[in-house]
């Protein structure tokens, strides 16, 4: 076997998960990650917990930065939890309340300031794709825009019946 490579306190590794904001990640899911760049999984895990606190209850993707052995977790904004926090549904115990259905409303206000926030990770070559990426979002977690499904949003944007400027 080779010699262990010496610590490097310059290093800067960075760990992509998802967790459900406001617990402290299961430590088995983190010490594959942790261990082999020396930081302690519990650790870890409760600096999860702070930072994912005003996600309660939803799952949100995070990453993880570890330089020096000190680690900085930021969430990563993603559409699903977006829309979730814009549906501003209270907190649910997730091992009590199952298969939960949303059935709220959001406005298309909403949607565009999500699709704002969205788009340096959209593929989309325009604005409205990106809109568009937000509502096929909004389609899977069963919420309603202004009433409307957001199928028919998408078709009103492909018509150019509803304008969407960046």
């Amino acid at each position: 076997m080779p010699p262990k490579a010496a610590f490097d306190p310059n290093a800067i590794h960075f760990i992509f998960m998802k967790v459900v904001g406001g617990e402290v990640a299961p430590a088995a899911a983190l010490a594959p990650k942790c261990s082999p760049i020396g930081m302690p999984p519990k650790k870890v895990g409760e600096d999860i917990q702070k930072a994912t606190k005003d996600w309660r209850g939803i799952k949100v993707e995070v990453e993880i930065k570890v330089q020096n052995k000190q680690c900085e977790v930021r969430v990563m904004d993603t559409a699903g939890p977006l829309i979730l926090k814009a549906l501003k549904e209270p907190a649910r115990d997730r091992k009590k309340t199952k298969n939960i259905v949303h059935t709220g409303k959001i406005t298309m206000d909403q949607v565009i300031e999500i699709a704002k926030k969205m788009r340096p990770k959209s593929f989309a070559a325009e604005f409205k794709g990106t809109v568009k990426e937000v509502l096929g979002t909004a389609v899977s977690v069963g919420c309603s825009i202004d009433g409307k499904s957001p199928k028919d949003v998408q078709k009103q944007i492909d018509n150019g019946e509803v304008d969407v400027a960046e």
